[in-house]
């Protein structure tokens, strides 16, 4: 009895136990805190935090630069919407969503950090490349390979976090982490933007791409390697990761995490369909400039920062009372930011819907450090890259595949069959918001098992 009212008192003690651990996989070890065995001090694990943030800034530079410079490729490549949407959503999306999945059994096989290292140079050189296309096809070819490079980043990093910061903890690391998102644009917005207005698109391309070499050296010596199961006090005492089949089957036997992958991709749907599209928009609709544009967005993106930050945050400290705020806070936030979202789309004064734009940018990016934070603490030591690109996988190709590609196609069809013109964009962005709103009640309705599938992924222990 006192054992069970322990652990309905001490979230913390139950956040802990969610890590799976099996007899194959390592021993707990009974007398030592969690913080005590890492091999690394705190001053240390901050600095690999920091380092791996970088990373993924780089990583959405690189990743978000194309948006901002959709509309001087278009003209000088004489494409449309639809391929432009083709380009930056399931091109890109089907090489990074499927090789992301053996790319994350590396990591769980062996080093983390080289998977991350090499990956990292990969992208990045085929990033410069991306300025030497001589036409679409070469383009398409270049932003392929940037895709498969980005598909290592996130999984061994996510993996390496979570042994190295316990789980009471993991949800505001990852949402640290994750800041790496709104940054990373904000800089791709800002740069790709005035490069191309001081020079051409394809300087912008070499200017982003080419640092991130460097990035990739430093991060090889300067990145250890975390013992895997440290921040729960856990030493593994088998290399063996199971079958990636058998981690698929086990996660996707959990409701919340069904209902969870499914609301990320929707909002993921979203939000990519518009962090491609609204620079365009806006530039058709109220005559913005690819510079004005970069500004504003870059500024917006510290909102973004603030939602990304909170996410993490506000989500350990309420389920700390109520293990389902870590769903709640998604759904809440997410269906808030529609009515706002809408208003941006179809406001006549670019100023006025620019400053409204900062509540969705705030409130849409709530999702990201919880949803990753749960799916770290469902599964096992050797699991967590796994776990982590399965959920990517889902998230991107409904989110990062489908999203530009549908306003992008939408778009087209509206200014065909319709008299609106260039406001077909702003149109086609306000049909995607009934996305969001399905994403949010998938996951207020996560919360409905939420905690049941925890306590089922205990079993694992015994």
């Amino acid at each position: 009895l006192f054992l069970r009212g322990s652990k309905r008192a001490n979230p913390v003690f139950r956040r802990r136990r969610l890590s799976v651990v099996t007899e194959k996989e390592g021993v707990i070890l009974e007398n030592s805190s969690s913080k005590e065995q890492g091999a690394f001090s705190v001053a240390y694990r901050y600095y690999a935090l920091g380092l791996l943030v970088v990373v993924y800034v780089f990583n959405f530079i690189d990743r978000s630069i194309l948006g901002i410079l959709v509309e001087p490729i278009k003209r000088d490549l004489g494409v449309n919407d639809t391929m432009m949407g083709f380009l930056g959503g399931i091109a890109f999306a089907t090489f990074y969503t499927f090789l992301g999945i053996p790319i994350a059994r590396l990591s769980d096989k062996g080093s983390r950090r080289n998977v991350l290292t090499v990956c990292l140079a990969l992208w990045s050189g085929a990033t410069a490349l991306c300025g030497l296309a001589a036409n679409f096809f070469h383009l398409l070819l270049a932003r392929i390979g940037v895709a498969v490079g980005e598909a290592g980043a996130s999984p061994a990093s996510h993996s390496m976090i979570s042994d190295m910061f316990p789980p009471d903890r993991r949800a505001t690391a990852l949402g640290i982490y994750a800041l790496g998102i709104p940054i990373g644009t904000m800089l791709g917005n800002l740069s790709g933007g005035w490069i191309n207005e001081a020079f051409d698109w394809r300087s912008a391309f070499f200017v982003v791409g080419l640092p991130g070499v460097l990035l990739a050296v430093i991060v090889r010596f300067t990145l250890r390697e975390p013992p895997r199961g440290a921040a729960e006090g856990i030493q593994v005492t088998s290399e063996e990761a199971p079958p990636i089949k058998e981690v698929f089957k086990y996660l996707w036997a959990r409701r919340s995490f069904r209902l969870i992958s499914l609301g990320a991709g929707l909002h993921a749907f979203v939000g990519y369909g518009v962090g491609y599209w609204i620079p365009a928009m806006f530039g058709r609709s109220h005559g913005f400039t690819t510079g004005e544009m970069g500004v504003a967005l870059f500024y917006l993106g510290f909102a973004s920062i603030a939602g990304t930050f909170l996410g993490g945050y506000l989500g350990d400290r309420a389920s700390s009372r109520d293990v389902r705020w870590y769903v709640w806070l998604p759904g809440l936030a997410t269906m808030v930011s529609v009515p706002f979202s809408a208003y941006v789309y179809l406001s006549d004064s670019p100023v006025i819907a620019l400053w409204v734009l900062s509540i969705p940018y705030f409130l849409g990016a709530y999702y990201l450090a919880p949803t990753f934070s749960l799916a770290q603490g469902m599964v096992g030591l050797r699991m967590r890259a796994l776990a982590s690109s399965i959920i990517l996988f889902i998230a991107n190709i409904i989110g990062l595949g489908l999203g530009p590609q549908f306003t992008g196609i939408a778009s087209d069809i509206l200014f065909v069959t319709t008299d609106l013109g260039q406001d077909s964009l702003r149109w086609a962005l306000v049909l995607s918001l009934i996305f969001n709103v399905i994403s949010a009640v998938l996951y207020l309705g996560a919360g409905r098992t939420l905690q049941a599938d925890l306590d089922a992924s205990k079993s694992f222990d015994s």
